[in-house]
């Protein structure tokens, strides 16, 4: 059974970074498509980056260039670090992981999901 349990989450003031991590246990990290997903209070949840098992990642444009998604094989972690926080970065993060190699943009399409973490950034 594959399982995956995020953490790192906390509140911080806006500018500061954190690092999300997601360790998967049950099944690798590798081989599959990997991502991150974040849902705040009264919006649907949300892509924020993906990680194809082979290729290059993606980011949505409004962490492009402050976030990096990023996994160890010999861990069998996912990481997001997370810079530059904005107060509207505020919400649960939701590591998720597919079935497949390569990655989708619905949530639907991807089989295990975390419990979550609470990321809260202050002005």
């Amino acid at each position: 059974q594959v399982q995956l349990v995020e953490s790192g989450g906390d509140s911080v003031q806006a500018g500061r970074s954190l690092t999300l991590s997601c360790a998967v246990s049950g099944d690798s990290v590798s081989g599959y498509c990997m991502a991150w997903f974040r849902q705040a209070p009264g919006k649907q949840r949300e892509g924020v980056a993906r990680l194809p098992s082979l290729g290059l990642p993606y980011y949505a444009d409004f962490v492009k260039g402050r976030f990096a998604i990023s996994r160890d094989n010999a861990k069998n972690t996912l990481t997001l670090q997370m810079n530059s926080l904005k107060p509207e970065d505020t919400a649960m993060y939701y590591c998720a992981r597919r079935r497949e190699r390569w990655c989708s943009s619905t949530e639907n399409d991807y089989a295990y999901w975390g419990q979550g973490t609470q990321v809260t950034v202050s002005s």
